[in-house]
């Protein structure tokens, strides 16, 4: 019995290190991986499944090497699985649709389940057991110590490390927003450029001060140069992009200093704030302006398409000086949450369809080219009338102008 009880606390107490441990990635994931558990299923997705699941999915819909069985391998991902199942991995609905007796909750599929490919009278489904009659498959469970539950395991949608960096880096205000942010003024040692452990000193608007009180902000991004964001059709700008520089940290508000001129009289001085710079994409500089940091938020992104009509065209590739773009880059598009742009959204991407001169007729008039399916891209950030996007999958790069459609 004392036995026991000593395996236990120390079982405990390893469970309570391993867990105190984990990075802060490791925990963004597990914090996504767990809220799947209440991940947001649509009306018309769970119709759509509820309607499928009836007789299947038609065998036209499935992928040409679509295997007879697979067995989920951690990493993988819904959107991975639709993939080797389905022509059109974004109609997911439709893969959960197969077997939805045996998996009510498509976020829920585990590493080690294995998923059989059932095809009958032209229709086909996805059951996690070999026939009706068998009893559910065994979970494949590797012999070893694990501090986390199976719930914590739970299939992710997509792999959040493609986009976690792009949570907090782009940020698209208006052009005075930026130009009213407080603003670093100087560094300690006369530094002209600074990193990561620098001390510097920042001011505000004298209407808005920096302050370190309860309450009040004291955790910030730094940017630098608020770029137009134009539409490429009509040249409208939709928003301005601020450069991410970096992050600070508040340590005192500003204030004033009262100091006694001798002479019976004193003199105000305005004291800036001291933040300390915690960690940097690029070099800050004296100017730079700080913008308070949103709270961190974890959201279950779910491919699915929108249930409109989507026309839209790329503004800009994000953080990237040149003109194009390729597979897990993120794009800035040219519409936004007023155009009813959601997280989420698989969109795809068309080629510009490039006029070139015929070189094979005599005249050598120029033709233009058909637009054509190029890959898929899907929303992750949201703003008015902006959003950014990642690169699915793409066959050529991706330029400038390029259009975004809703997929069939």
């Amino acid at each position: 019995m004392h036995d026991d009880q000593t395996n236990n606390t120390a079982l405990h107490r390893l469970r309570r290190t391993a867990l105190g441990a984990l990075t802060a990635i490791t925990t963004a994931l597990l914090c996504m991986s767990a809220q799947a558990q209440n991940a947001p299923v649509t009306g018309s997705q769970r119709a759509t499944a509820q309607q499928v699941a009836q007789q299947g999915v038609p065998l036209a819909e499935l992928a040409p090497n679509a295997p007879d069985t697979y067995v989920v391998k951690r990493g993988d991902t819904l959107w991975g699985i639709s993939g080797i199942y389905l022509l059109r991995p974004w109609r997911w609905p439709e893969l959960w649709g197969m077997n939805l007796q045996d998996i009510a909750n498509p976020h829920l599929i585990f590493p080690g389940q294995t998923l059989y490919l059932d095809k009958q009278g032209g229709y086909a489904r996805l059951r996690t057991r070999p026939n009706d009659n068998s009893e559910p498959a065994t979970v494949r469970v590797s012999p070893r110590t694990r501090s986390d539950s199976l719930a914590n395991s739970a299939l992710p949608t997509l792999k959040p490390h493609l986009i976690e960096p792009f949570l907090v880096e782009p940020m698209v205000v208006d052009e005075q927003t930026l130009l009213r942010a407080p603003r670093i003024v100087a560094t300690t040692e006369d530094r002209v450029l600074m990193s990561a452990g620098d001390r510097a000193y920042a001011r505000s608007d004298v209407s808005n001060p920096l302050r370190a009180e309860p309450g009040e902000p004291r955790q910030y991004r730094v940017f630098r140069d608020a770029v137009p964001l134009k539409d490429p059709g009509t040249g409208e700008i939709l928003g301005y992009e601020a450069q991410y520089l970096g992050k600070a940290e508040l340590v005192h508000g500003e204030s004033v200093a009262v100091t006694p001129d001798g002479k019976g009289g004193s003199t105000a001085d305005h004291v800036p704030a001291t933040v300390d710079i915690t960690a940097t994409r690029e070099e800050i500089r004296a100017g730079d302006r700080l913008l308070p940091a949103p709270e961190r938020t974890f959201i279950s992104y779910t491919p699915h398409a929108p249930e409109g009509d989507v026309e839209a065209r790329v503004v800009s590739i994000y953080g990237s000086a040149f003109a194009n773009a390729a597979q897990n880059q993120v794009i800035a598009i040219n519409m936004g949450e007023d155009d009813g742009i959601q997280s989420g959204h698989v969109l795809n991407l068309m080629t510009q369809g490039d006029r070139i001169k015929d070189t094979t007729a005599d005249a050598r008039d120029m033709i233009k080219l058909p637009s054509e399916s190029n890959g898929m891209a899907m929303v992750f950030r949201t703003f008015d009338r902006i959003s950014y996007a990642l690169i699915l999958d793409v066959r050529t790069t991706v330029r400038v102008g390029d259009r975004l459609i809703t997929p069939r």
